[in-house]
C-alpha cells in the first residue's frame, strides 16, 4: 500500500499547484494540513505566487504485481 498527501493550492494567475508527499503520518488531521499549507503559503518559497488553499487529499493506492523480473 502506498499512500500520499496531495495539497493542492490557489496561485496568483488562477491556475491549481498542487504538492505531494509520500508517506503522511496516520495521524494527520485536517487542521494540521491546513496549518502546513497556510505555513508553505506564507513562507512565498515558490515562483507560481501560492495565494490560497484549495483542496488536500490523502490518497490511498494499492500496487499489485503481476510481473516483476526485476
Amino acid at each position: 500500500m502506498d499512500k500520499t498527501l496531495k495539497m493542492v493550492f490557489g496561485t496568483a494567475v488562477g491556475d491549481p499547484w498542487s504538492l505531494t508527499l509520500r508517506y503522511p503520518k496516520d495521524s494527520l488531521t485536517a487542521l494540521d494540513v491546513e496549518t502546513a499549507m497556510q505555513s508553505i503559503i506564507d513562507a512565498d518559497i515558490f515562483a507560481s505566487g501560492l495565494t490560497g488553499i484549495l483542496a488536500a487529499q490523502i490518497i490511498d493506492r494499492t500496487v499489485t504485481d503481476l510481473i516483476d523480473n526485476g
